[in-house]
């Protein structure tokens, strides 16, 4: 497949289901984890418009940032701060409706309002972690974590 998506207008259910054939097309056997992490990113914000979207890697006892889309982000976060360091220490998805409201969230930046977070699990160990953050309150539901879920157990393997 050629680097380029084909966005179509449309819920947001049926623009994950395109992306998600998309991303694992663009990926195919590809096995660099950093390139897989940074297209997927790329892929992210190009079709969901989102304010940021990337990744941070578990190494040692905090989370590095990894590829991202978006504005500058935070370096480091340790485990059980913010979302990110919560997602990871609680391993779950965590979606927060107003990150002001969130107890000790990291604002990288003010214009974030809403953000979903997940982990990636490999043989039952956080290997990273999915980061969106919306500049609209109450962006993610459901449909979100269904089809992100879907996608960090997909990448888990290719990575």
């Amino acid at each position: 497949m050629a680097e380029e998506l084909i966005i179509s207008p449309g819920e947001r259910e049926e623009i994950y289901h395109g992306l998600i054939t998309q991303i694992k097309a663009l990926i195919g056997d590809e096995k660099d984890t950093i390139a897989n992490l940074a297209n997927v990113a790329a892929a992210l914000k190009q079709t969901l418009n989102f304010f940021w979207v990337g990744f941070y890697l578990v190494k040692g006892d905090e989370l590095v940032l990894g590829p991202f889309q978006g504005p500058i982000a935070c370096t480091r976060i340790q485990k059980g701060k913010g979302v990110c360091g919560s997602s990871w220490e609680l391993s779950k998805t965590i979606i927060v409706d107003d990150v002001d409201e969130f107890p000790g969230h990291i604002a990288c930046s003010s214009l974030s309002k809403s953000e979903i977070v997940l982990p990636l699990i490999k043989d039952g160990a956080i290997v990273a972690i999915l980061d969106l953050d919306s500049d609209k309150i109450a962006d993610f539901n459901a449909v979100d974590q269904k089809y992100l879920s879907n996608l960090c157990e997909w990448l888990v393997t290719v990575i």
